[in-house]
């Protein structure tokens, strides 16, 4: 039994070692200095630094109780990198869509610790200082009212929505596109 539990152990630590060396040469910053790491990238067609960039993330998958919701930072990550490639930060307009299963990341300590297990919301300081960045967060409302989520639970500046179909198309009318990752 000792035998296969530190097989079990070996074979795990060997899986997960090439996932940690994948991420050796990512880092933070300059924007967000905790999260949302970039890679350095050599590219074939430099980026203008007068881009202009307006993108809806749309977030449906929770993050595991406690973590950090992934899309949401992968819209850290989106800033990190472009101004790390020279575009100006206020030519960078994210809003980030959440609904379905993702909603109760958008919530306050209590609602989301009674729905959570206890757990902290891993998603709050990120959501927090990304809005210090512009970065605007919508609440489907359809969601809401699935997951019993008033405007009161809710974290602060993040607006309800009457559905996030309804943000989406809003937001595309007003230039947005949707990031597809």
């Amino acid at each position: 039994m000792k035998l296969l539990k530190a097989a079990l152990l070996f074979s795990g630590l060997a899986m997960a070692h090439p996932a940690l060396a994948q991420m050796e040469g990512f880092k933070t910053g300059p924007v967000f200095d905790d999260f949302g790491p970039t890679a350095e990238v050599q590219t074939d067609a430099p980026l203008p630094a007068d881009s202009q960039f307006n993108i809806a993330f749309d977030v449906a998958k929770a993050a595991d109780p406690g973590k950090l919701n992934r899309t949401i930072e992968s819209a850290a990550r989106f800033i990190n990198l472009h101004v790390a490639a020279g575009v100006a930060p206020e030519n960078i307009k994210i809003a980030i869509v959440v609904h379905g299963g993702a909603s109760v990341d958008l919530t306050h300590q209590l609602f989301y610790a009674a729905h959570n297990d206890g757990a902290a919301n891993g998603s709050a300081d990120a959501i927090a200082l990304l809005q210090k960045h512009g970065v605007e967060f919508h609440m489907c409302g359809q969601s809401a009212a699935a997951h019993k989520i008033t405007n009161a639970d809710l974290l602060p500046g993040v607006k309800m929505q009457l559905s996030a179909m309804t943000a989406h198309v809003l937001l595309q009318q007003k230039g947005y596109t949707l990031n597809p990752f």
